[in-house]
């Protein structure tokens, strides 16, 4: 509410009434393409095109709407600026029930697990789930759904949804393993990114599928410890497409992961009094875990 002080709540309005103008003007294509000539061959032979759907404009729409409800907030503006002091972000947003992302939508992760061969799997574990917004989109596909989380308030929404929670330390070591193995966005937001993409190939079965979705530019930061991450990610480049090939030959090939799939799509959040939604840029992809070849001893 602090911004709001000084800038007054008029003009907070005002400034948003504009910015929704141009937002409506938005040319949401741009979300979802990448420049072909800054792709190796290989990276791009498997970009899956997408595009806006209705589940989509949906988010949008709800979004929307909930930005224009006034008091409800400034109410939660008041409220996060005192929580803010002792609270993490994830945490105040599943206090308030506000801030819910929007990843994909069922038809668009359908999509991408069906090109790659994958019959729709019996179990799931979606890492670091939050308030289960993006989970939910699997619930069409996958018979039984587990989640991680480390916030109290999301931990008890996601109880809420009826999701199963597992030992975000040893969610891995579960003796039987999962179909899919769902991180989306959190590869950037952990501590040991490295370690935790070797713990999904050890909690996946043989024929399983690992998704992730990763924000780039690559901004890694550790919201529970406040501080960078104790390992980062070998990323270089410093456009979308440039990064998005590191990530595929620097990260995940040498971690013994095979890139089956990928697309380009917006990581949508719900807005406040000040913007009708956010968005920052995602690379998702559908992975499997490379078996490692056999050791045969002389005879």
């Amino acid at each position: 509410m602090n911004t709001y002080r000084r800038r007054g709540l008029a003009k907070v309005i005002a400034e948003k009434a504009l910015l929704s103008e141009s937002l409506k003007n938005l040319n949401k294509a741009t979300w979802y393409s990448v420049d072909k000539s800054q792709l190796d061959n290989d990276v791009y032979s498997s970009f899956v095109q997408m595009h806006a759907d209705a589940d989509t404009e949906r988010f949008l729409d709800d979004s929307i709407e909930q930005s224009d409800r006034l008091l409800p907030q400034v109410w939660k503006s008041m409220v996060s600026s005192v929580l803010n002091v002792f609270m993490t972000k994830t945490s105040i947003n599943g206090l308030l029930r506000r801030g819910s992302m929007f990843v994909f939508s069922t038809d668009q992760i359908r999509r991408l697990l069906n090109m790659t061969f994958f019959d729709s799997g019996s179990t799931l574990i979606d890492l670091g789930a939050g308030d289960g917004a993006t989970t939910e989109k699997y619930l069409p596909l996958i018979r039984e759904i587990y989640t991680t989380e480390k916030s109290g308030p999301m931990i008890r929404i996601l109880a809420e949804k009826g999701f199963r929670l597992l030992d975000v330390d040893n969610w891995w070591t579960r003796e039987e393993k999962f179909d899919v193995v769902s991180c989306l966005n959190l590869l950037d937001r952990c501590s040991n990114p490295a370690e935790l993409l070797e713990e999904m190939k050890k909690a996946l079965k043989p024929n399983g599928r690992i998704v992730v979705a990763l924000v780039l530019p690559y901004k890694p930061y550790d919201e529970f410890s406040s501080a960078e991450p104790e390992q980062k990610l070998p990323i270089t480049g410093v456009t979308f497409e440039e990064q998005v090939c590191s990530v595929v030959h620097d990260v995940f090939e040498p971690s013994g992961l095979e890139v089956l799939c990928w697309t380009r799509l917006p990581y949508l959040c719900e807005g406040d009094l000040s913007q009708d939604y956010y968005w920052l840029h995602d690379a998702v992809f559908v992975m499997s875990a490379k078996t490692p070849p056999k050791v045969v001893e002389n005879a």
